[in-house]
Parts: structure tokens; sequence; C-alpha cells
């Protein structure tokens, strides 16, 4: 992915990029002059994003379970700058859930809606004009709490788990097409997300040095990768671990704090 040293600037799709990891993302590229289309719902910050790197920023107030209104970002973004070249589906929620409260089960279906169904809403409308442009990264950022069930977190784990295996079907189902699908699991980064997170956070990241360690993993095409290497060792022994062990370490874990607690 050397396209920056090219004239041609890179096209960016981001979404959640008016926080956390999604803003620090559209930095990292706009700073590179890459053109950016940064997807949000706090469009006042997106508008300062666009002041601050004039003529690099097209700016979308919507939220990713709005199909319509990405399909019209989508569209507004090829006319004016063409196929992007990386769309990096980012946004997304973590909260607190337990199956025995009845009110949790909205706030199950927003978890799902969000991080699942949300990056096939930012993915679908790019997919036809990269598969005709014969090139292009579709980016999905997935979680190690994808890799076994936490206490508390089962609709984070859920999505992320779900979006793992999404991903992965459509890494296939484009094979051939020149279109790249990349999954990033990344472990714990230092944002809003992870700010009342009630327990320790084992090679926590700042946001911006685990984007910069996405995009080279993006540049190199991984297919899937942990950020940080360390968090991907613990995953896989956690994945592994024979269930009674997993049961026992984690039956009392501390718990990601629900919206009614």
């Amino acid at each position: 992915m050397s396209a920056l040293k090219n004239e041609m600037p890179l096209r960016i799709i981001i979404s959640g990029a008016s926080s956390g990891l999604g803003l620090a993302l559209a930095l990292h590229y706009l700073e590179r002059g890459a053109t950016v289309a940064a997807f949000a719902r706090r469009g006042d910050i997106l508008q300062t994003l666009a002041t601050k790197f004039p003529g690099q920023v097209f700016y979308y107030a919507l939220d990713v379970r709005d199909g319509q209104a990405l399909q019209n970002a989508a569209n507004d973004f090829i006319a004016r700058a063409g196929a992007p070249d990386i769309v990096i589906a980012n946004a997304g929620v973590s909260i607190g859930t337990l199956t025995e409260f009845a009110e949790d089960i909205d706030t199950f279906q927003q978890v799902m809606d969000i991080n699942v169904v949300g990056m096939v809403k930012t993915f679908q409308p790019f997919v036809a004009a990269m598969r005709a442009a014969q090139s292009g990264t579709l980016v999905g950022i997935a979680s190690v709490a994808g890799f076994r069930g936490l206490p508390g977190a089962s609709a984070y784990c859920a999505s992320k788990a779900a979006a793992i295996a999404y991903l992965e079907s459509l890494r296939v189902e484009l094979r051939g097409s020149n279109v790249k699908v990349v999954t990033i699991c990344p472990g714990y980064i230092a944002t809003p997300m992870t700010t009342h997170n009630p327990y320790p956070m084992p090679f926590i990241l700042d946001a911006d040095e685990a984007a910069k360690r996405m995009v080279r993993a993006i540049e190199r095409q991984v297919i899937f990768t942990v950020i940080p290497w360390q968090m991907d060792l613990v995953g896989h022994v956690l994945k592994y671990l024979p269930n009674f062990i997993y049961d026992r370490l984690f039956v009392n874990a501390p718990r990601k704090p629900r919206v009614n607690d």
C-alpha cells in the first residue's frame, strides 16, 4: 500500500471517526496527505477536523445503523473523489449486559446492530465500485474479546466473534477480485470506551500508537492480526483453555458496567 508516495493521495473511509481509535486513524492518514471520508454521529467534531485539514476531509454526520445514510454518503464520495482505496469499519460500542435483566435486551440489540450490522452497512455501498476498480482494502476492527465469552460482556464478545466470522466470509467471497479484506483484533486501547473498565487492562496502548500499528498492518495487507502482539499470545492461550479451567478463572472476574448500573 505505497500509494501515498504516488501523485494521487489515498482515499480512505473511516467510520467512528470523531473520537478514540477512529479519530487517531483519521489524523494519521490526513497527516500523510490522504483524502479521508469521516463518518460519525458527531458532526461538530468532523467539521473541526475538516477545518484543520482543508480540502482533505469529506465528513458525513450519520449513524452506522442507518443504511440509507451510508448509501447516500458513499454515492456522494464516489461521485466526488472516486472509489476508495481503504474502507475502515471502526465504529463500535461496548456496554455491559446480563441476560437475566429484560431491560438489557435492547442494549444487546444496540451493540449487535452497531458492531456487526453497522460494519456490513459501512462496507456494502463501496464493494461494487471497488470490484469495478479491481483494487482496495476493506478493514474490519474486531477485538480479542471475540475469542472467548467474558462474563458481563456477552453482547460485546458476541458482536466481535460475529465480526471475525463475517470478515472471514467476506474475504473468501471477494477472493479473485483484488479487493482485500483485513481483520484487526485490538487488545485494550486507551479510548473513551475503556475509560470506565473496572478491571486491569494488560498491554494497553494509547490510540495514536494503536493507529500506527494498524496502518502498518493495512499497508502489508495482513489478513488477520492482533494488536499488540502480546495480546495475541494471551488471546490464544485463553481460546484453547479447557472450559472447566476457563470457567473457574473468570467466574468472579470484574464486569463491564451496564447502562442501568
